[in-house]
């Protein structure tokens, strides 16, 4: 499967941090699923670093679509959910899975890391062969 693009991220905790506690839920819901905010708030310890991974890794994928946050796309459109193994993957919806299958994107690589002041993702979105 050829590479289409690859897209990379950093966050600061901090930062994500203050919009929690500037915004509230209407921050967590602009930006995150139910399924996602589930699973950060199981760690109280590494509450805001699971927030960080995430929202660098919507903004790694939008890298590979090459779109920014424009023409309709909503942060929950990019769905970060964990296979068995615990591996990050995602799932795209709405314009982001519009433009995806656009591009001729059929699989998404995902990786991501945080500490506690940082959080950083990498995605590589890959074309079906043919």
């Amino acid at each position: 499967m050829p590479i289409h693009g690859h897209g990379i991220d950093i966050v600061e905790t901090a930062r994500i941090k203050q919009l929690v506690e500037a915004h509230g839920q209407h921050f967590l819901d602009r930006c995150f699923t139910p399924a996602e905010q589930e699973y950060c708030a199981r760690s109280p310890k590494r509450y805001y670093e699971h927030l960080a991974g995430r929202f660098a890794a919507k903004e790694a994928v939008l890298k590979v679509l090459g779109t920014g946050w424009r023409g309709g796309i909503a942060w929950t459109d990019i769905e970060v959910l964990k296979e068995p193994s615990g591996q990050p993957k995602i799932a795209l919806t709405g314009e982001s899975l519009k433009i995806a299958t656009e591009l001729g994107i059929a699989r998404w690589h995902i990786s991501i890391s945080h500490i506690e002041t940082h959080a950083t993702a990498s995605a590589i979105g890959m074309k079906a062969p043919g």
